[in-house]
């Protein structure tokens, strides 16, 4: 079964394709770097991947499941531009919200874990308005990895974070990875994705120019991409 189908998939806005016959797939445990330049179409793409924006033509399976079905909902997580948590909440309250969203059986307890984990249990009850920007970006993260994703989703997950989030970030995907789930990540961040990645889809203006395995000639020289497929 494939974590993601990915089958011509269009994106218009108005006349102007942004998005034009993408293919691909991605099988249980890979990792992949989705790559190119601002404007490519990353966001775009990982946003229809989420369920959160329909493909104008085409469509995204989710372990064989619509974007919208709930068990295909359930089994992602994403981290993206916004931080996605409730102002006027505690962080337990945050997490208990989310525990509940996603049926989670015992949310006090998956609630607790990840403030643990995050380094938020002793300001558990505090409210997330007067949290630092970073104590929000873990908090994020927590609700993020709450439910134990089979399908992890990131639109440039590194570029707000500080030292610490960026850390507690690396170590979870790692995890996650070893535990059998999937991820696919947008960043700028070449030679931090591509030491991560299994695999790569590289987007030029709205079109795919490669997919394939990451190697080590990408690795060792992270520019040889956009030098190799960027440019149509």
């Amino acid at each position: 079964m494939r974590a993601l189908a990915v089958e011509g998939v269009w994106k218009f806005y108005g006349d102007y394709p942004a998005l034009r016959d993408i293919r691909f797939d991605v099988e249980p445990g890979e990792c992949v770097a989705l790559l190119g330049r601002n404007g490519a179409g990353k966001t775009t793409l990982l946003r229809i991947l989420a369920g959160l924006s329909r493909a104008s033509k085409g469509q995204v399976k989710v372990f064989e499941k619509d974007t919208l079905d709930r068990a295909a909902r359930g089994a992602m997580g994403m981290i993206g531009h916004g931080i996605g948590i409730y102002d006027e909440l505690s962080a337990l309250e945050n997490l208990r919200l989310f525990a509940g969203l996603y049926g989670l059986e015992h949310a006090d307890r998956a609630a607790m874990e990840w403030l643990e984990r995050t380094g938020l249990d002793r300001v558990k009850d505090g409210l997330v308005r007067e949290f630092s920007r970073g104590m929000r970006q873990r908090l994020a993260v927590a609700r993020a990895f709450l439910h134990r994703p089979k399908l992890m989703l990131l639109d440039e997950p590194f570029t707000a974070l500080d030292d610490r989030a960026i850390t507690l970030l690396q170590g979870l995907l790692k995890e996650s990875l070893s535990e059998g789930s999937t991820v696919v990540m947008s960043t700028h961040q070449l030679r931090e994705a591509l030491e991560l990645a299994t695999n790569v889809v590289l987007i030029n203006r709205g079109k795919l120019a490669h997919t394939g395995e990451r190697t080590q000639e990408m690795l060792n020289d992270p520019t040889y991409l956009y030098r190799t497929y960027g440019e149509s």
